[in-house]
């Protein structure tokens, strides 16, 4: 199998078209950190590799997105096996149902324009829906549910891959028609393409241009993704990544699907090149700050499409392909899945899957690093080397997640708090009205003086470990041993310590 793997460690790397000027990887500005992750790669590279050689996969592209640029990918295999051509980075191959977070976003956008609520009723804009449900005190389904999989549509998979060419109107007709249900409106969980279409309809509404017009004019574009589109007749042949399932000991080329009003939930076709720079877009939301604005959508909205919406299930005991086992949780948001394991990493993302192709990508927002993986098979399992390939990352490069950067009132509290805690005398007003009820003067100073006794005088204040702007902990380390203080603020203006804990180590 043909493989092409480009590395690319010296700045400037791909990045976003308009390179967020205020996003900085501060946070993670360490060459050590870089050599580390560069020193995986190969490892990275062959795990794609017996991926694809294992799943009969013709052709493949991936890439890593760290600190919101692009910088490594590669590429193995055929995007066309009849003529030979290679598959490479810049090959177009159909994503699927990664396309539901560019309509997400687009509903977002529109939100934050004043067009739209989210919690709208859907037969606002398409008044055929209007009374329809599982049983009669259903409530009226919302553009939230549909963006959350909840609007009580049965999962409609891989019925909703055959829709992809449907019109609008063939959309409005099978509503006209009465839907099926399984469960009521904002109950449960249920994955639904067709709600997606419902999206897409409602973008054209608002808007007056087709969801896929909207999208590229307010994310495509703005993002420098110029080639991804969402009609396979609009690509090059020799770049366009075609689809293939492997039956009775051969490969059948999958005839490619044209986009319909269904593409708004898993039409679109693109590179590793161009989706880095979503993903980097992505990245680029974090950490919550005060720079300007420099985003196709605002930042604030990006996060809140990193939330969970609706809960999808607990695993006691995910198990890696290393073998390693963790317990996982996972919900849908919008557009996106949401994923947080026992060791507390939060991975957000999507896969697709459709005739002919599977994909997937994911980030970590508290480490700035993500992996995408596109495949021209059908359905493949791009899901599971993804997670296989992020955890190798972490673990191999002894990646750590983002500090919290310690506000100032929390530093002030701090110093603050120090000069009193040995004795508890000349007591300086800086504690919330609740704290000398919940914590008295006399016991205050008998368990300073019982810890303070052990560990002797204070040799050195540590460094305050925020765990957000008004809660955190440090350490002090004293003459024969270390003490532990976590202390939590008031919401009042200025902050006022209200909890206090004193630990000796």
């Amino acid at each position: 199998m043909k493989k092409i793997l480009i590395a690319l460690l010296a700045f400037p790397l791909v990045s976003l078209a308009q390179n967020p000027k205020n996003f900085t990887p501060a946070a993670f500005n360490d060459l050590a950190r870089m050599e580390r992750i560069k020193n995986a790669i190969p490892i990275i590279d062959k795990m794609y590799k017996d991926f694809a050689e294992a799943k009969r996969v013709p052709g493949y592209a991936y890439g890593i997105v760290i600190d919101g640029q692009l910088a490594y990918k590669g590429a193995g295999g055929y995007a066309n096996l009849e003529e030979k051509i290679p598959a490479t980075t810049s090959s177009m191959f159909r994503i699927a149902s990664m396309s539901k977070s560019f309509t997400s976003l687009a509903i977002l956008h529109l939100r934050d324009a004043g067009k739209l609520r989210l919690d709208d009723p859907v037969e606002l804009y398409m008044p055929a829906i209007k009374g329809q449900g599982l049983t009669k005190d259903a409530p009226p389904i919302t553009i939230r549910h549909l963006m959350s999989h909840s609007a009580g549509f049965p999962e409609d998979n891989p019925w909703g891959d055959r829709q992809l060419a449907d019109t609008e109107k063939d959309l409005n007709d099978l509503i006209k028609k009465q839907l099926s249900f399984s469960n009521a409106a904002g109950i449960e969980y249920e994955y639904s393409n067709l709600g997606f279409a419902m999206l897409g309809y409602i973008i054209h509404k608002v808007s007056g241009i087709t969801y896929d017009a909207y999208i590229k004019k307010h994310i495509l574009n703005p993002l420098g993704m110029n080639t991804t589109t969402f009609e396979f007749k609009t690509i090059p042949k020799d770049k366009f990544a075609f689809g293939y399932r492997y039956i009775n000991n051969n490969w059948r080329k999958e005839t490619p699907l044209q986009d319909g009003i269904y593409g708004a939930m898993g039409g679109m076709i693109t590179s590793i090149d161009m989706f880095g720079k979503y993903v980097a877009m992505h990245e680029a939301a974090w950490p919550e700050r005060n720079d300007p604005e420099t985003l196709p959508v605002k930042r604030s909205s990006i996060r809140e499409m990193h939330q969970p919406a609706r809960f999808i299930n607990l695993n006691p005991s995910y198990t890696f392909p290393s073998g390693k086992k963790l317990a996982t949780t996972s919900a849908y948001t919008y557009g996106l899945r949401w994923n947080m394991d026992a060791e507390r990493k939060k991975s957000i993302g999507h896969s697709g899957g459709l005739p002919g192709f599977g994909s997937n990508w994911q980030f970590l927002p508290d480490y700035g690093i993500g992996v995408i993986l596109f495949a021209n098979v059908t359905y493949a399992p791009t899901t599971i080397i993804n997670n296989a390939v992020i955890d190798t990352l972490v673990q191999l490069a002894a990646l750590k997640p983002r500090q919290i950067s310690v506000s100032p009132i929390l530093a002030k509290r701090q110093q603050e708090l120090v000069s009193v805690i040995e004795n508890w005398e000349n007591i300086p007003p800086i504690f919330a009205e609740n704290f000398f009820d919940d914590y008295p003067v006399d016991m205050l100073k008998k368990q300073s003086a019982s810890i303070f006794a052990k560990v002797g005088k204070i040799v050195k204040i540590n460094t305050m470990i925020a765990e957000n702007q008004l809660r955190g902990y440090f350490f002090i380390n004293c003459e024969k041993g270390n003490i532990e203080i976590i202390f939590t603020l008031s919401p009042e203006n200025p902050a006022l310590i209200q909890e206090y804990h004193i630990y000796r180590d």
